[in-house]
């Protein structure tokens, strides 16, 4: 190959909205260095993960759910009522390591829940998981009304507070052995190619024998479960709960898996893309931190990021931006 081709082949990578990511989140790591000499401390970059840990383990599932045309609007719901099912019951005297499978298995109910009335019944998923984050929002304030309930097991604070392999805790490590599963799943599997083609067309995705229900069910049972496990991580993490735990993150999450290049139509996107968007999402938030930018300018912040995530690649903008890779298993 020679130079010319090469340098070509460089160019066209960076044109790919991935390679806009990365040169988003170059600059934004060089801005937070330049501005606060905490941000490059090993302590600070673990922090920067932590604190939002529980919502990036989340976006992983999500952007299956979302190449294959469907949304979850429940999540942070699912999360909170894990978290508060884990208070409860360990309130009640239950054996915390019994509760544990409990609460995973309220939340792959709470996933088939959403799964039955989209795949099966025919409903939006949007109307559907609208209507359990108030279902599971509710159940969660009944389950511990207006108290917070605390003195966990220290063996469970640990979990979520302390390092498990120096000074990484167990939250980022899940993080990223999920990661690497999921991206063999999606890029590398039949199952992530049906995902890909119900996506795209999902009359086509039927009449090619994937029996696309089964496939929806599936995935939200997946999505359940996953924001039940990321409800516990962050109850280890805070060491308590409340009503409110996670109120509102959902509005992260589906802004990392668009933001990532995952198409809101479905069909298309990719793991690695979602990392980026991860990686850019939590510099900015922990730069605005640094910088001591409130928590509601932050949340504004995020919303116009939202925004930008569907308008931008659909804006001309000299060829910049290219085109959203599209994401084909095995790409």
């Amino acid at each position: 190959m020679t130079e010319r081709s090469t340098l070509s082949a460089m160019w066209a990578r960076v044109q790919t909205w991935e390679g806009f990511l990365v040169c988003a989140l170059i600059f934004i790591v060089l801005m937070n260095t330049a501005l606060s000499p905490q941000f490059m401390t090993l302590s600070n970059q673990i922090n920067l993960f932590q604190l939002s840990i529980e919502k990036i383990i989340v976006a992983l599932v999500m952007t299956f759910v979302i190449i294959n045309a469907e949304i979850d609007l429940s999540v942070g719901s699912m999360m909170g009522l894990a978290a508060c099912a884990f208070g409860f019951l360990f309130q009640q005297g239950v054996n915390p390591v019994l509760v544990i499978p409990i609460v995973l298995l309220i939340g792959a109910a709470g996933g088939a829940l959403n799964g039955y009335f989209i795949s099966k019944v025919g409903l939006p998923s949007l109307v559907v998981t609208l209507a359990t984050l108030i279902g599971f929002r509710g159940l969660a304030r009944v389950l511990v009304e207006d108290r917070g309930i605390t003195d966990f097991p220290d063996w469970f604070d640990r979990l979520g507070q302390q390092g498990l392999v120096g000074p990484i805790p167990l939250a980022i490590i899940a993080f990223f052995v999920l990661f690497a599963i999921l991206y063999v799943v999606l890029q590398r599997s039949g199952f992530g190619r049906k995902t890909y083609v119900i996506g795209t067309n999902r009359d086509v995705a039927a009449f090619a024998g994937i029996d696309t229900a089964r496939h929806k069910m599936i995935l939200f049972i997946a999505s359940g479960t996953v924001s039940a496990f990321a409800g516990l991580l962050y109850a280890a993490r805070v060491g308590a709960v409340r009503g409110d735990v996670a109120l509102g993150f959902e509005l992260d999450i589906i802004t990392m898996v668009l933001l990532g290049g995952v198409s809101i139509f479905g069909g298309s996107g990719t793991l690695l893309g979602t990392l980026l968007a991860i990686l850019i999402v939590l510099n900015l938030r922990n730069g605005m931190a640094l910088l001591n930018i409130t928590g509601h300018i932050q949340t504004g912040v995020i919303g116009i990021l939202l925004i930008a995530s569907v308008l931008l690649p659909r804006v001309n903008l000299g060829g910049f931006l290219g085109t959203r890779k599209q994401g084909e298993a095995g790409s």
